[in-house]
């Protein structure tokens, strides 16, 4: 009996602790149990921590490792150039005194050596522009000029953009705003002509840009009013005779390139130009409001 007592307790026992675990199983899922884990430690970012000298020049040839040498460059388009290359000193009274005193021998001197230039450049421009050449140049250079004056006084801005360089627009277009021009070409005194030839290149060896200057000795007539209608300058009634040098450019590396006008020089002993006149407000009669101007007169 006693042995049957001592199976009795035993498999009470068993039924006790297989009820116990069935009490902790049925514990609700939201129940959180802390658990003692081990303390991390906490890392400073790369960026922040202070490198060695050492360090610094190993990421740096690092760095300079990884670039490709065959690198893509930008490409820099110059049009024109931004002045006029030795430009042309014209001589005083245009070549008109005697060879033998002092100054007309100072003056061909100055014409060699000016010659022997530009025969230097003229061939670096034939070897890129095979059709140029000083005889047949000089005339289209004065259509080129004359087709850009027109386009001014037209305000054809657009097809002036393909006749004159980004030198040159500004300069032909500036105190223009609110004005009115009249320009004509009446005739050609003397046949135009090339006096300077020059041939540089920019930035390196094969970028060349070629400048032709010409003489033309011309006869126009140009009156500019301003914007009320009164002259300000000039008169479309008497043609004035004019001497210029007009210095043309050529983007000589580009086959789709044209000659365009770059600017012109003006000599020191050139006479001055004439004032421009200017409109002014000239203030009338003060007058009451029951008061009419033709009154006052």
């Amino acid at each position: 009996m006693a042995a049957a007592m001592r199976a009795g307790l035993g498999w009470l026992g068993l039924r006790a602790a297989g009820s116990l675990l069935r009490a902790a199983g049925a514990a609700p899922a939201g129940l959180v149990v802390p658990v003692r884990t081990k303390k991390k430690r906490h890392s400073l970012p790369e960026w922040v921590r202070e490198l060695s000298p050492e360090e610094k020049e190993r990421r740096l040839q690092a760095l300079v490792a990884r670039i490709p040498e065959d690198r893509v460059e930008r490409t820099v388009y110059m049009a024109c150039t931004a002045d006029i290359i030795d430009p042309y000193v014209p001589p005083e009274g245009d070549a008109r005194l005697s060879s033998l005193s002092k100054d007309g021998v100072k003056q061909k001197m100055e014409k060699l050596k000016q010659t022997a230039a530009s025969q230097l450049a003229l061939r670096k421009i034939k070897d890129h522009d095979l059709d140029f050449s000083t005889k047949t140049f000089p005339e289209k250079a004065q259509e080129i000029f004359i087709e850009a004056h027109n386009c001014l006084a037209n305000f054809n801005k657009q097809k002036l953009h393909s006749l004159v360089t980004e030198r040159c627009y500004p300069e032909m277009v500036r105190g223009n705003r609110y004005k009115t021009i009249r320009w004509r070409f009446v005739e050609s005194l003397e046949p135009p002509r090339v006096v300077h030839v020059r041939c540089e290149s920019i930035v390196n060896r094969g970028n060349l840009y070629g400048q032709v200057t010409v003489r033309m000795h011309t006869r126009q007539i140009l009156a500019i009013y301003d914007r009320f209608g009164r002259l300000m300058y000039g008169g479309e009634q008497v043609p004035k005779d004019v001497l210029e040098y007009v210095v043309f450019e050529k983007y000589l590396v580009n086959p789709y390139g044209t000659w365009r006008m770059h600017g012109k020089i003006v000599p020191e002993w050139a006479p001055p130009k004439d004032p421009i006149v200017k409109t002014v407000l000239i203030p009338g009669p003060t007058l009451d409001p029951s008061q009419d101007y033709e009154e006052m007169k």
